[in-house]
């Protein structure tokens, strides 16, 4: 064999052939470079980078759903089993059983099964297995019987508006019929917000139904929106065959029923619909969001599935609930598969985000009333100290909401005014002040349209009725929500890019639940990521090691105790009052009524107007690539991180004169989580990213973009070329001057209208003498930018 022989050479000449050899069929059951995560978003500003995602050489397929062999390629320069780690690491990602490296010469094979003879062993090309082969290799460490075979071989629906399940999506769904199909009667999944919990919750369904291993089917949830969304979305194709429980209407002709708890079980027996069923008329139950309970009636969702309880029952949720009190896996048993958060960001399916912290002056010192001093309302304020958990709850300082307001007003005008936004406030009260104080900064924008802002809470129809629109990523109006508990969950907020923590949250699991308004990407309207502002400390919860781990139980119930687990014990009071939208309650209800005789209305509030509130300070964090919220300064760390690059700062010149693409330093320093946008809005937006580097790592005195400019006109530099090449460099630096160095390396900057006067990006590279030449021009342009270092 020929030595220097290329991967791809290898792949074409001797692996797919020998791969073919064995009976697999090279359109249905082989796929070539497979790129199974999309690669991590590196935010620049408005803009984003992505990291390199992860692709497979070959991915080898049983059946579309069942893939078994990953095979890596290495040149003819490589040994065998060179890329046998790379293999492994992958394979476990991808949940393959079967692995193998190659360099043309023959195969080195990797079991994950456990049931070979031998882990490894080397095997001559004319040796790869066939599918059959594999298959039954496969099937005999599962176990499978031939009714099993029948149910976990049944495929997924496809079809032209059918996206094929990403590996992750694919692997839960798998797990799950496996388990089914082997009779586990409690399964768990857990999958972060944003990843389409959804679509595997109809895939599942679809083939166990389909294959009959499930004939009756039941999908409950606890909010309208999201059974609605379900029933219109991912499982319109069940069609005639599928309905939804509602107005205490039961008919019994159908085979996929979607519901409410709350709109099949009631505190009154007529209520009980599900009781209009028999015990056994459902075999299978999918409980979305399985870590609350209904928020009206504590024991609904646990009366229904002991109701059910010969069903099988799959619990699915992002935030698995693990409490002393509290437990999903006590009940479900340890998660059949986990996706996390954290790797949804790793794999660039999930947006990243950076925190902004603030403290302000009355958090740290409290605030103590003089006696006899009375409130806005002629109210004597109890005479104690205040601080941050009073704050909104029984004490409210108009000046600290005027604030926070302010400061979310004054991030928005410096990045984008119409990006959405929701802004957690800690009642239905906080909210309706919050919006009224935002209208106030946002005067502008509300008098060119009132629902600017808008209070979306429970209560609120004409708030209510606009969630769509703010959901919506073709609706622009409202932008700007302020709610309590009602936008904490599903709702799919695509193109949300800021979220507001200003009230106190405690629960991990209702804090995992906001920030998952965020982490969906919508490329088409420009959201990659977003950003936390933080008003109340809430973020302390990212060094939670339960933040992004793996769920650990808790839970033990006492002896003669039902093993299902009760309700959440510490939702908020207020969720329950703010809920009456999406719940069975009569229209007469007041909202500020305490439900179960148990709500913050019933707090005494006093309000204060006159008591000034400052921001102590303002820190920006983020979340880095190991999963943890980076703590120390923006300046600090990215002062420590180009010096970790760059041992001195001539080392650093040297290297960004010799570069021939600046842009390349300025995206290395971004993977590493130097935040430059962010960075501008601290020492200055004229600043070049060069200025802002040597500025913050070596404490230089940075120039601005526009003086650098001045400095070059200054010299004879544009002399040397012909009228035409001229006036281009000339608008190249002025283009320099309004948005950076990054925007005059590429020649696609030439398409743009500016330079439409100067001919065709062919006509304006002819004028230098060829693209070469222009290449060189630019980067001279470059050194004469940067001369006077």
């Amino acid at each position: 064999m020929d030595i220097s022989l290329s991967e791809r050479d290898i792949c074409t000449k001797y692996i797919t052939p020998a791969v073919e050899q064995a009976g697999w069929n090279r359109h249905r059951q082989m796929r070539e470079e497979v790129s199974f995560t999309d690669g991590r978003i590196i935010p620049k500003g408005k803009s984003y980078t992505r990291k390199k995602g992860k692709r497979a050489d070959y991915i080898l397929y049983y059946k579309p759903n069942i893939p078994l062999a990953l095979i890596e390629a290495k040149d003819a320069a490589h040994s065998v089993g060179s890329g046998m780690q790379q293999a492994l690491d992958y394979a476990e990602i991808l949940d393959i059983p079967f692995v193998y490296s190659s360099n043309g010469r023959g195969f080195l094979e990797h079991d994950r099964t456990g049931t070979g003879e031998l882990v490894t062993r080397e095997l001559t090309l004319d040796q790869f297995p066939s599918p059959e082969t594999l298959w039954q290799r496969y099937r005999t460490g599962q176990g499978f019987t031939d009714e099993e075979e029948q149910i976990v071989t049944q495929g997924y629906l496809t079809g032209p508006d059918k996206k094929p399940p990403r590996y992750y999506q694919r692997i839960a769904i798998n797990r799950t019929v496996e388990a089914v199909a082997k009779g586990q009667d409690r399964i768990l999944l857990v999958s972060a917000t944003g990843t389409g919990k959804t679509m595997i919750a109809f895939h599942i369904i679809h083939r166990l139904w389909k294959s009959g291993a499930k004939k009756r089917i039941l999908f409950l949830a606890d909010r309208n929106i999201l059974v609605d969304q379900a029933k219109n979305n991912d499982f319109r194709d069940f069609g005639d065959k599928m309905t939804k429980i509602q107005n205490h209407e039961v008919n019994k002709s159908y085979e996929i029923y979607l519901a409410l708890y709350q709109g099949v079980s009631g505190a009154e027996d007529w209520k009980n619909i599900y009781k209009e069923f028999s015990p056994t008329f459902f075999d299978l139950i999918v409980i979305d969001e399985c870590h609350r309970g209904s928020a009206r009636d504590d024991s609904a969702w646990r009366e229904i599935l002991n109701y059910f309880d010969q069903a099988t029952h799959i619990g699915m949720t992002a935030t698995p609930k693990e409490t002393e009190d509290v437990s999903n896996m006590d009940y479900f048993g340890k998660p059949i598969y986990t996706y996390s958060l954290k790797q949804g960001i790793d794999d660039g399916f999930l947006a990243p985000y950076r925190v902004v912290r603030y403290l302000f002056d009355r958090d740290v010192e409290g605030w103590r009333p003089h006696k006899g001093e009375k409130d806005r309302n002629g109210e004597v304020i109890e005479d104690r100290m205040y601080n941050r958990k009073d704050f909104d709850k029984g004490l409210v300082l108009t000046e600290r909401t005027k604030q926070v307001a302010k400061q979310v007003s004054d991030y928005m005008k410096h990045t984008d005014r119409y990006q959405k936004a929701i802004i957690f406030c800690v009642n239905i009260d906080h909210a309706e002040r919050m919006q009224q104080a935002l209208m106030n900064e946002n005067q502008d924008l509300v008098n060119e349209n009132s629902k600017y802002v808008m209070c979306i809470t429970g209560d609120k129809d004409e708030g209510k009725m606009e969630l769509d629109n703010f959901i919506h990523p073709e609706e622009t109006y409202p932008v700007i929500a302020t709610t309590s508990k009602l936008m904490t969950t599903g709702v799919d907020a695509q193109t949300c890019k800021l979220i507001v923590l200003d009230s106190n949250i405690n629960s991990i699991t209702e804090f995992k639940q906001i920030i998952g308004r965020g982490t969906r990407i919508n490329e088409e309207y420009g959201k990659h990521s977003f950003t936390i502002m933080d008003f109340r400390g809430v973020t302390d919860l990212f060094a939670d090691p339960d933040f992004d781990g793996e769920p650990v139980q808790v839970y033990q119930p006492n002896d003669g105790e039902s093993p299902v687990p009760p309700d959440d014990t510490d939702i908020p009071s207020e969720q329950i009052g703010e809920s009456l939208g999406d719940y069975d309650i009569p229209d007469d209800t007041p909202p500020d009524i305490s439900i179960n005789g148990n709500d913050d209305y019933d707090v005494k509030t006093y309000y204060v107007d006159n008591v000034q509130v400052n921001v102590l300070s303002e820190k920006v964090q983020y979340y880095n690539e190991e999963g943890k919220l980076v703590t120390e300064s923006l300046k600090d760390y990215t002062k420590n991180t180009v010096q970790d690059n760059y041992r001195t700062m001539d080392e650093f010149l040297n290297q960004w004169q010799a570069s021939e693409q600046k842009e390349a330093i300025i995206e290395e320093l971004l993977d590493q989580g130097v935040l430059l946008d962010e960075l501008e809005r601290t020492v200055g937006r004229d600043y070049d990213p060069f200025d802002l580097i040597m500025h913050v790592a070596f404490d230089q005195k940075p120039l601005t973009r526009q003086e650098r400019v001045r400095n070059v006109k200054k010299q004879d530099y544009f002399t040397q070329y012909g009228e035409q090449a001229r006036a281009v460099l000339e608008k190249l630096l002025d283009k320099y001057a309004d948005e950076g160095i990054e925007n005059i390396e590429s020649m696609d900057v030439l398409k743009l209208d500016d330079f439409s006067e100067h001919g065709s990006v062919m006509e304006i590279i002819k004028q230098f003498g060829g693209k070469s030449q222009y290449q060189v021009a630019v980067q001279e342009l470059e050194q004469a930018i940067y001369a006077e270092v």
